[in-house]
């Protein structure tokens, strides 16, 4: 399996940057260029972008190099000549970047991040600076709408679960915290950027006991104040039972709250609610 990592990242480029950062290289074109990352129209019920992404965009920059592997890989393309392969060896970001803090509200037309470098840089790093920004961006600013409806009540992401791949379900975590999500189920991203981790139980738990008033008990012994999935059979029974058992187990059993996983949540979370 291969990852993304510092020694291959700069071959996370779209094939046409590189062949016209070729081209740039024989024609001598190396003057200033700028590119800015905006969006120029938001729909009518969102009114607002929450900026992210800066913090990987930049750590790209500052690391970007062309090792001996990529450019024996790009070699092997048969697309690129040998001197550019060598310049590309030497090839480093100088340029500069102007951004917006991570966390701002930023709306339509108005710059979320702008690079200004000597046009080869500027081309080479435009899909990873576009591709970071885009998809943190997207993921904080749907995260910050589901912060604010949910009016001071911690929200938990479970970004592995419904992120397209390993890194975006990395990113994603982070992007949740930075719009405001209190914690994060991915124990990996609560390792690399230190948030706070928090996790219930899922159906398998429930299936391998011999009911689900087992499970419960057993989970409640071992996590007293763990929060607890209801919805493997039937999801107001699941209730009850649970109600039941914590008044016969008592202290210290402290259920912090109920899961919902499946079903009309609006109407299981309201009948869930007068159970409780």
């Amino acid at each position: 399996m291969t990852w993304v990592n510092d020694s291959n990242t700069a071959l996370l480029t779209d094939l046409y940057q590189l062949r016209m950062a070729q081209a740039y290289f024989k024609e001598g074109l190396d003057g200033s260029a700028a590119f800015d990352l905006f969006v120029r129209r938001l729909p009518p019920t969102r009114s607002f972008l929450v900026a992210c992404g800066l913090d990987d965009a930049l750590g790209f920059l500052e690391r970007l190099s062309f090792d001996r592997g990529v450019l024996d890989h790009l070699a092997e393309l048969g697309q690129f000549s040998s001197d550019f392969l060598e310049w590309l060896a030497g090839a480093r970001f100088t340029g500069d970047v102007y951004a917006v803090p991570e966390g701002t509200p930023v709306f339509a037309g108005e710059p979320i991040l702008e690079v200004v470098a000597p046009l080869p840089e500027a081309q080479l790093v435009e899909t990873f600076v576009t591709n970071q920004i885009h998809l943190q961006t997207v993921l904080a600013s749907k995260a910050a709408r589901i912060v604010e409806a949910a009016a001071g009540r911690p929200v938990v992401d479970f970004s592995l679960r419904r992120s397209h791949g390993v890194d975006a379900g990395l990113k994603a975590a982070r992007a949740f915290y930075v719009a405001g999500v209190a914690a994060t189920s991915n124990v990996m991203a609560g390792r690399t950027y230190g948030i706070p981790v928090a996790g219930t139980m899922a159906h398998s738990y429930v299936q391998a006991h011999e009911d689900e008033g087992a499970a419960f008990r057993a989970f409640l012994q071992l996590y007293p104040d763990g929060v607890v999935l209801v919805d493997t059979y039937d999801t107001l029974g699941g209730v009850r039972r649970l109600i039941a058992l914590a008044r016969e187990l008592g202290e210290p059993v402290r259920v912090s709250g109920i899961r919902l996983d499946s079903g009309d949540l609006k109407a299981l979370s309201l009948a869930a609610r007068r159970e409780l």
